[in-house]
């Protein structure tokens, strides 16, 4: 990758839905050649994808809590199960295995601290997997990189 393909990726970043005349306009390139680059970062698999940006809290999913949670055992068969588990509940919007402590960081995001405590206890706090869970509440987020 040069310089222009990290401009296009930078661009894109801001504003997925640049056409490509925006994007070569502020890329320093003319339409084709911005639009090769692109195909290509595309097909290398460094560009992945493009999604939409949602307000969570659009969604009743404003309050967001940060979560360090380690295992009782760390054996293949527990591991997996509780990464199953996890990864399908709706209110996780990210689930982290860590090196080191904790074992895992989940991003939760649910309507408000009553939901949170409710969610918590009757999902997480049960799991049999679980031996510690700390709780980290977002006051603002300053910035988020996607």
């Amino acid at each position: 990758m040069d310089s222009l393909d990290l401009a296009i990726i930078d661009q894109l970043q801001q504003d997925g839905r640049l056409t490509n005349q925006e994007l070569a306009a502020r890329v320093g390139l003319t339409p084709a050649p911005c639009l090769r680059r692109v195909r290509r970062l595309e097909a290398e698999g460094i560009i992945t994808g493009y999604t939409a940006t949602v307000d969570p809290g659009a969604l009743g999913r404003g309050f967001e809590v940060i979560i360090h949670a380690d295992l009782v055992a760390k054996d293949l068969a527990t591991v997996e199960a509780f990464e199953g588990r996890v990864a399908a509940m709706s209110e996780v919007a990210e689930l982290r295995r860590m090196f080191g402590i904790p074992d895992y960081l989940l991003r939760v995001q649910v309507a408000d601290a009553e939901a949170y405590e409710r969610w918590l206890t009757t999902q997480i706090l049960g799991d049999p997997a679980i031996a510690r869970v700390d709780s980290r509440i977002t006051m603002k987020l300053l910035k988020l990189r996607r």
